[in-house]
């Protein structure tokens, strides 16, 4: 980890803080709560990793509301390989727990790899420069470089070289396969929208993502 980022009070990675909040009841002093998670060392940044917030469509809005100055950072994957890593770890949980797996996060799996619209309503709410997407499949294999470039984005000083726990082998979770047929049918489904998500960032190199390579 970075010497100047520190982590919220709960050192939870993703607070999930602005979920709660779908109904539209959402209470005055939304920015003092939401500000009281976070540390403020001198000379230190800090923040959190909530995905969800890209999809729920309240959650960016409140943010806005509750940190107007927020620097965001949005990470894209292809989005089939979102889709097979995400119900994956869906039904690895409900095996776990001992809970019946549902049809639905199955197709709010879908839903979120549809990231044009996401991305619009976040451009809408924060300027762009304000905003850096990377590329998943860009950071697994140039993650030196895309390090830099987030370094460079939040204004803190770049590695010289990662760190070794940011580059220490991990044992992949088993994944299912996808069947061809399957996999054919979400190319389908996703590939206007990624092309519309290409237009709209020029971060996003499709030749990084197989299933939509032109």
């Amino acid at each position: 980890a970075h010497d100047r980022v520190v982590r919220p009070q709960k050192r939870k990675k993703e607070l999930h803080f602005f979920n709660r909040f779908w109904s539209g009841e959402v209470p005055g002093d939304i920015a003092e709560r939401y500000a009281e998670l976070f540390p403020r060392p001198e000379g230190s940044i800090t923040g959190e990793w909530t995905p969800r917030y890209m999809h729920d469509f309240w959650s960016l809005r409140l943010l806005r509301e509750a940190a107007p100055e927020t620097k965001v950072l949005v990470l894209l994957r292809d989005p089939v390989e979102r889709w097979r890593s995400g119900t994956s770890r869906a039904v690895r949980l409900a095996e776990e727990a001992g809970e019946p797996i549902r049809l639905v996060q199955f197709s709010d799996a879908v839903w979120r790899g549809f990231y044009f619209e996401q991305l619009r309503r976040l451009f809408d709410l924060f300027p762009r420069e304000r905003v850096l997407v990377l590329q998943f499949e860009h950071c697994r294999d140039e993650p030196l470089e895309q390090m830099a470039r987030t370094c460079e984005f939040l204004g803190v000083e770049p590695f010289a070289e990662l760190p070794r726990n940011m580059t220490r082998e991990r044992e992949p979770k088993p994944k299912p396969k996808l069947s061809a047929p399957m996999r054919e049918e979400l190319v389908a489904l996703l590939a206007d929208d990624v092309r519309r998500t290409a237009e709209l960032c020029s971060e996003i190199d499709l030749a990084r993502w197989p299933n939509f390579r032109e």
